[in-house]
């Protein structure tokens, strides 16, 4: 059951056209069915500067329907309706998440998410690669920052104008979308990192929640100028510039002891939640950015 209704301060904002882009999508759907915000739009408009505009369309259209006779059609064939007693197809639960993930996570993001939480165990447990829970943790940052950046836009979902026209468009939508990658994500990579041996030491299994949900963050605010894609892609380079260059050397211990610097310890682990901090507020503040879905 739809509870959500037209408001007068929304109906007066769409009325002298400054309402954002995703209400004024939300108000026009949801008048086509809603008799009572249908008339409040309406009187709110026809009391706007637009009312004498359209006052004269209306005379305008009703001198030129009274002088043209009526045009002969041939009848309506209606489509053949449904049996009351067919079962209606619902959504299972999966495709629910699916839907609310996004349409771009299940194929890329997803396999990827499979593969380094398989491949993880497969490296440490069958070739005895010692480095795994090293090259897990290096890797798992970058997979909630390009689910965010793969969740929300008009690159990312083809129906986003569509979708956005619902009344939780916008920064609420790309929020909903981004807590669902977490949700998925940050239970696999955490159990992976886990159940890893030591091997060549580094930070612990969690170490790289705070990093994680720090870009992520990045990502949603720098995505207000640049665009989600666009910046997840570049502060997933800037982090394997930073953190991955000791991964070119043979020896695993020399990835974890870097590892251990950029994540574990107090200050390391301090300073991301600063930046996870910060990040939040930028993105609190271009909260209206995502409004605007032409330029995500």
């Amino acid at each position: 059951m739809n509870t959500w209704h037209v408001t007068d301060r929304l109906a007066r904002e769409y009325a002298s056209g400054s309402v954002t882009e995703p209400d004024a999508w939300s108000l026009e759907k949801h008048v086509e069915s809603c008799a009572r915000c249908a008339a409040l739009v309406s009187a709110a408009v026809r009391a706007g500067d637009a009312g004498p505009v359209l006052a004269g369309l209306r005379t305008g259209l009703l001198l030129t329907a009274a002088a043209t006779p009526p045009a002969r059609r041939p009848p309506l064939r209606l489509p053949a309706r449904r049996p009351a007693s067919a079962p209606r197809p619902r959504p299972t639960g999966a495709a629910r998440l699916v839907w609310l993930a996004g349409p771009g996570l299940p194929r890329a993001w997803g396999l990827a998410l499979l593969i380094v939480v398989a491949g993880a165990p497969a490296l440490a447990y069958g070739a005895g690669f010692g480095g795994a829970r090293p090259l897990l943790l290096l890797v798992a940052p970058l997979l909630p920052l390009a689910g965010a950046g793969l969740s929300y836009g008009r690159h990312a979902d083809p129906l986003h104008e569509v979708v956005a026209s619902t009344p939780s468009g916008g920064l609420r939508l790309l929020l909903v979308r981004t807590a669902t990658v977490l949700t998925v994500s940050v239970p696999l990579l955490t159990a992976a990192g886990a159940v890893l041996p030591a091997g060549a030491g580094g930070p612990g299994a969690a170490a790289w929640l705070l990093p994680g949900l720090a870009l992520t963050l990045a990502a949603l605010a720098l995505g207000s100028y640049t665009g989600c894609r666009s910046a997840a892609a570049g502060l997933g380079l800037l982090w394997l510039a930073v953190s991955a260059v000791p991964a070119v050397a043979p020896r695993p211990d020399a990835v974890a002891e870097h590892l251990a610097l950029v994540m574990g310890g107090p200050q390391a682990q301090g300073a991301w939640a600063a930046a996870a901090v910060l990040c939040a507020a930028l993105l609190a503040v271009r909260r209206t950015s995502f409004d605007h879905l032409e330029t995500m």
